[in-house]
C-alpha cells in the first residue's frame, strides 16, 4: 500500500469507527500517519522526520523506544506477561519499594493502576475514606483527568458542564493563591489535590512557599495534601517530582505517563502509612485494579527509574530546560507574538499575545518536522516536553523551527491586519 492510500485508510477509519471530529482536526492540522519512533524523532507514512518535543504529554521522557526499557519488557514477556491475580509479584512488590525511596518522605505505600486518570480517582477515594470527609479543594485551570471523579476536580467548565452533577462537594480556588486555598481548607475538607506545576492550566508555577503554606494548613485540619504528579514526576521538572522543589511531603503523591518509560501504560498512588491503615485495615480489597501492577508494567516501571538514576536525567531535564527557555526568551524578543516564556527544567510553554495564534504556529511547526501542541486548558500556550535525554543539537533544531514558525505566522496574520 502507497503513502497516500495508508493515509486515507487511517482517516477514513477514525472517522467511522473512532471520533470523526478528532480525525477533521487532525487531518486539517497536517498529522500523517505514525510509523516508527527512536529517541527524540518520530517518522510517519510519508517517510518524513519529525522532533518530538510533545513527549506524549509527559510520557516519553526517556524518548521512544529506549532500549533498556524495551528489554526489561520483551524479557518478562518471555515468561509471564499478566499476573494471575491470586499469588505474590516480584516486579509489583520491587516497584513499590522503590517508590518509597525516591518520592518525599513519608511515602510508603503504592497502589497501581494503568493511567492518571485511575491513580487519581484511587487518590480522592483514599482522601475521603481515610478523614470520612466530602469536601475536596482543588485549583482553577487545574487538570487531573477525565473520568468523572478526577473531572469533578479538574477546573475548566468547558470540560465538566456537559456531564453533570458530577461528585457533589468539590470547590475550586485559584492557583497558586495562598490566601484563598486556606480560606477553603477547613475542617471540613478531605483534600486539597494541586498540581505542583500546572500542565493543561498553561504551564503555570506558583509563587516560591505556596506548597510549604497549603500543606501546613492541611496540617493544621487534618486534611489530606494530594500532589498530582502526574505530568511533573520523575524528573520532569528538574527534580525528581515537582514537590521537591519546596521539600514538600504529600500524604498522597499521583504519577503515571513517564513512569511506563514510553512502552507501558502505568498509574502509581503512592500515600502515606496512616491512609494504607485507614483503607485497607478493614478490607484488605477495599480498592483494586485487575490489571493494575501487572509484570509488564512493572519490568518498564523499574527499568524506567533505574535510566532516571544512572543516567543523571533529572539533573540533564534542569540543564536542558535552561538552553531551551533561554533560546525560546531570545526568539520572543524578535516576535510580538510571543508574550512569555515560563517553566521548570523540561516543562516549558510559550505563551502568545492573541487567541488563535497557538494553532497556527503548531501547523506551521509541524510543516517544518517538529510537533508541540497547545495546553488544554489555555490554548494561547504552546507546551514543550521533550524527551529528558534530548540533545544540545535537537534543541537548538527545534529553536531555529519555532523562531521561522513564529515569524511565518506573524506575516500570515499581518496580511489580515
Amino acid at each position: 500500500m502507497n503513502a497516500d492510500a495508508l493515509h486515507a485508510e487511517v482517516v477514513g477509519k477514525y472517522s467511522e469507527f473512532i471520533n470523526p471530529y478528532l480525525a477533521r482536526l487532525m487531518n486539517f492540522a497536517g498529522f500523517g500517519v505514525e510509523v516508527q519512533a527512536e529517541g527524540c524523532v518520530m517518522r510517519d507514512h510519508e517517510g518524513r522526520e519529525f522532533l518530538d518535543f510533545l513527549g506524549g504529554y509527559g510520557v516519553f521522557s526517556l524518548g521512544h523506544r529506549h532500549p533498556r526499557v524495551v528489554a526489561a519488557v520483551k524479557d518478562q514477556l518471555d515468561r509471564m506477561p499478566l499476573s494471575g491475580k491470586t499469588f505474590f509479584g516480584k516486579n509489583q512488590a520491587d516497584l513499590a519499594e522503590k517508590l518509597a525511596e525516591i518520592t518525599p518522605e513519608g511515602l510508603q505505600f503504592t497502589f497501581f493502576s494503568n493511567s492518571g486518570a485511575e491513580a487519581v480517582e484511587a487518590a480522592l477515594k483514599f482522601a475521603k475514606g481515610a478523614t470520612g470527609r466530602a469536601k475536596i479543594v482543588s485549583t482553577l485551570g487545574g487538570y487531573h483527568g477525565k473520568t468523572l471523579g478526577a473531572l469533578a476536580a479538574t477546573g475548566r467548565e468547558k470540560y465538566r458542564k456537559k456531564f453533570e452533577p458530577l461528585m457533589p462537594g468539590v470547590e475550586f480556588v485559584k492557583f497558586g493563591d495562598v490566601e484563598a486555598a486556606c480560606a477553603a481548607i477547613d475542617e471540613s475538607t478531605a483534600c486539597f489535590i494541586v498540581e505542583t506545576l500546572q500542565g493543561e492550566g498553561g504551564i503555570n508555577l506558583p509563587p516560591v512557599g505556596y506548597l510549604q503554606s497549603v500543606r501546613a494548613r492541611c496540617s493544621e485540619v487534618r486534611a489530606l495534601l494530594i500532589a498530582d504528579e502526574v505530568q511533573t514526576g520523575l524528573g520532569r521538572t528538574g527534580r525528581m517530582f515537582g514537590c521537591d522543589h519546596e521539600g514538600v511531603s504529600p500524604d498522597i503523591l499521583t504519577m503515571a505517563k513517564a513512569l511506563g518509560g514510553g512502552v507501558m501504560p502505568i498509574g502509581a498512588t503512592t500515600f502515606t502509612k496512616e491512609v494504607c491503615n485507614a483503607i485497607y485495615s478493614e478490607n484488605p480489597l477495599m480498592h483494586t485494579s485487575t490489571f493494575g501492577g501487572n509484570p509488564l508494567a512493572t519490568a518498564a516501571g523499574l527499568a524506567t527509574i533505574a535510566v532516571i538514576e544512572e543516567e543523571g536525567l533529572v539533573e540533564q531535564s534542569r540543564v536542558k530546560g535552561e538552553r531551551l527557555m533561554a533560546g525560546l526568551r531570545e526568539i520572543g524578543k524578535r516576535h510580538d507574538l510571543i508574550a512569555e516564556v515560563r517553566g521548570q527544567g523540561l516543562m516549558i510553554g510559550v505563551e502568545f499575545s492573541m487567541d488563535e495564534v497557538g494553532e497556527l504556529v503548531i501547523g506551521q511547526m509541524v510543516k517544518r518536522g517538529l510537533v508541540a501542541a497547545y495546553t488544554l486548558n489555555n490554548p494561547r500556550v504552546i507546551r514543550m516536553e521533550p524527551a529528558l535525554i534530548v540533545s544540545d543539537a535537537q534543541i537548538d533544531q527545534a529553536l531555529e523551527i519555532v523562531d521561522a514558525a513564529v515569524g511565518e505566522t506573524a506575516e500570515l496574520l499581518a496580511q489580515f491586519a
